[in-house]
Formats: structure tokens, C-alpha cells, sequence
């Protein structure tokens, strides 16, 4: 059975959905400035969000994608910033976050994705 998916919540430049135990955020632009995006998606998270954050180990995923040039910077500043804003609404902690991919690469428009999970253990 494939997993539930939830429509869109949110009109503005921050939107997101919940595909199966997955949560899906997407911003609309780019800047250079990581720390715009930090009170961005929190006053997001904060006003259009209704699910209470979970225990346990996340993987999280941070896609940014640009049109031409890539801009000047830094992934890890960009990430810090995304995980502080869903901190406290996807999950309890940033510690919890076992496991962290953020990638840049050409896109046919200029995004960032954060696809959040739930960390599954392989069984033994």
C-alpha cells in the first residue's frame, strides 16, 4: 500500500504536507542569507502547523535547488537554520537528527525542500 499522502498546507512561500511518516516542507526562492529562512519556516511552523513533534531518531533531508549559478552559500549555516526552525514542531531536539543530507544542484526553479522521518533501524 503506497503511503498516505495530505494535501498542502500553506499559500505563501512556505508550504507543507505529510506523505506517509515523512513531512515534506518547500520555500519558494532563494537568497544568499541562510539565517532568513530560520524565522521563515518557524513562523510558519508555528502559525500553519498542527501536528505535535515526535521522540526518537530523524533522517532529514535539505535539497536546495537553483536556476544557473548556484548562490554563494554556505550548506551547513543553511541547514543549522532549517533544523532550529522545525526543532520543537517535527522533533524535540536537533540531537535527535541520526542522520543529515543536504545537497545542492540545478533545478528548474529555485526551492528548498526539508523532507523529515522517522529513522528506521535495519532489522537484524
Amino acid at each position: 500500500m503506497p503511503p498516505v499522502t495530505q494535501g498542502w498546507i500553506g499559500i505563501g512561500k512556505v508550504r507543507a504536507r505529510e506523505a506517509g511518516d515523512a513531512v515534506e516542507i518547500t520555500i519558494d526562492g532563494l537568497t544568499t542569507q541562510a539565517k532568513y529562512y530560520k524565522p521563515l519556516v518557524y513562523e510558519f511552523m508555528r502559525k500553519e502547523w498542527q501536528s505535535r513533534p515526535s521522540y526518537g531518531d530523524y533522517t532529514v533531508e535539505i535539497l536546495m535547488e537553483h536556476v544557473g549559478d548556484p548562490p554563494w552559500m554556505d550548506l551547513d549555516n543553511l541547514a543549522k537554520a532549517l533544523l532550529d526552525a522545525i526543532k520543537g514542531y517535527l522533533f524535540h531536539d536537533d540531537a535527535q537528527v541520526a542522520r543529515l543530507l543536504v545537497e545542492r544542484r540545478e533545478g528548474e526553479r529555485e526551492r528548498i525542500t526539508i523532507r523529515a522521518f522517522p529513522r528506521q533501524v535495519p532489522q537484524s
